[in-house]
């Protein structure tokens, strides 16, 4: 029987599906068009695109007319990056999870099941988040300077495919061993015009973690309280760094203890500015994101996920063509849909 929503006339019935091209016929196009699939018996018009500037164009147009109803991305947090880099604010998007890590598919509760994330999809329920900025580049989850930084700069210059949790092995081994933590010093601005006072750096630090979303691989909690709607980014730094720092760090951050450290400090803030006079890598969201100097500041209310009612019941339906309790609310009171 098909649901309500279905016997609705949706102005807003395009989904744009983004594919990888690498992905080929392999289980990330399989999974892709089994959710089409389903959505195209919903009624959706639906099309999968595999270049990253037709998905771009095709979504910031649809939506400027009213007649996107979300935007889905197969892939992992790179591919959630690159698709709100890319597009307007307030463009929905989705995630069909298929990367290594998938971190912000766990915070947000996405399913990797094509018939879950369709559920998710006909509901339409929409949240906005902030999302960050480092110079020109949004990222999502979260700014890392130091150590882990130059894991994933390592990771990326090996990389040949695919890439697991394995894929870190070595890199984390051979950062360990070379790794000679630079001196970093952080500026903050609490200046609109986005100024800086480079005389009086507020830390000078050997290790930086800013987030926008409480997110980091392997569960680690470096700032458990930070959120994705309150305008700010939680920071967290560590002042010394050897070996035997990193891993009285690591140590402390598993047993969440590592913001009672004399030399950690968590702070919240809404931009600064970290530079430093050695060669230092930056990462976003897991991926390289440059080498210092780097401003970075928030982005309030920068993007718009389509995001399970069960996890998020604050979540907005935008119209009356959304399945659920709202729409029967609506029908009830006699409106026109």
């Amino acid at each position: 029987m098909q649901n309500r929503a279905t016997k609705r006339a949706r102005k807003r019935s395009k989904v744009i599906i983004s594919v990888n091209p690498k992905a080929g016929h392999g289980p990330s196009r399989q999974l892709a068009q089994r959710l089409a699939d389903l959505l195209l018996d919903d009624g959706f018009e639906v099309e999968i695109l595999e270049i990253l500037d037709e998905v771009a164009k095709s979504a910031n147009l649809w939506h400027k007319q009213g007649l996107l109803w979300v935007l889905v991305g197969v892939g992992g947090d790179g591919t959630a990056a690159e698709l709100v880099n890319r597009t307007e604010p307030g463009v929905p998007i989705v995630i069909l999870p298929s990367g290594t890590e998938n971190l912000l598919a766990k915070y947000i509760g996405w399913s990797q099941s094509p018939e879950e994330l369709y559920q998710t999809i006909v509901a339409g329920r929409l949240k906005v988040f902030d999302a960050a900025r480092a110079d020109e580049r949004i990222f999502l989850l979260m700014i890392g300077c130091g150590f882990d930084a130059d894991v994933v700069r390592r990771v990326d210059a090996a990389r040949t495919g695919h890439i697991t949790h394995w894929t870190y092995f070595w890199p984390i081994l051979t950062a360990l061993s070379h790794y000679r933590y630079p001196k970093l010093l952080v500026y903050s601005s609490q200046n609109d015009d986005g100024e800086y006072e480079d005389s009086m750096p507020v830390a000078r630090i050997r290790w930086l973690f800013a987030f926008n979303l409480p997110c980091y691989a392997g569960g680690l909690k470096f700032t458990p309280g930070a959120s994705g709607d309150d305008g700010f980014l939680d920071v967290c730094t560590f002042r010394r760094g050897s070996f035997w720092h990193w891993l009285r760090y690591m140590t402390a951050i598993l047993f969440g203890r590592h913001h009672m450290l004399a030399d950690c400090n968590v702070w919240r803030t809404r931009r600064f500015k970290i530079t430093s006079p050695k060669k230092v890598p930056y990462q976003l969201d897991g991926d390289p994101g440059g080498y210092l100097p780097v401003k970075v500041e928030i982005m309030p209310k920068r993007m718009t996920l389509m995001v399970p009612q069960s996890r998020w019941p604050e979540s907005k339906c935008p119209d009356s063509t959304c399945n659920g309790k709202q729409d029967e609310e609506t029908a009830d009171k006699g409106e026109k849909v």
